[in-house]
């Protein structure tokens, strides 16, 4: 739960909206949390991935590899056992994450 609120609290610090964390653990052997967040441009959406690398390098958390930087819409940040998701609202709303992954929990932090 402590990346969690991190990864959170860093999306949120550099204007991420709409920050849904969903438990996928039952569901898929892929990750245990995929973290969705939009971003206002593909501009905004990789300064997010960019501070996001950053800091949670800085607290010691590995990132197995990052997708998507070159174009910005849709940028994947994979820790393993969970999956950042930052979109722009465009592409958000085309690929439906939250739609595809209705049987996931919604996560409080």
């Amino acid at each position: 739960m402590e990346k969690l609120k991190l990864i959170k609290e860093f999306l949120e610090n550099k204007k991420a909206e709409d920050i849904v964390i969903l438990d996928v653990s039952n569901l898929t052997n892929l990750a245990d949390y995929f973290v969705i967040a939009t971003a206002n441009s593909p501009t905004h959406a990789r300064a997010l991935a960019d501070y996001l690398e950053e800091e949670l390098e800085k607290e010691g958390y590995t990132i197995d590899h990052v997708e998507g930087k070159e174009y910005g819409n849709w940028i994947l940040i994979d820790l393993i056992d969970t999956i950042v998701h930052i979109f722009t609202p465009e592409t958000r709303e085309y690929y439906g994450l939250e739609w595809i992954w209705a049987d996931a929990q919604k996560v409080e932090v």
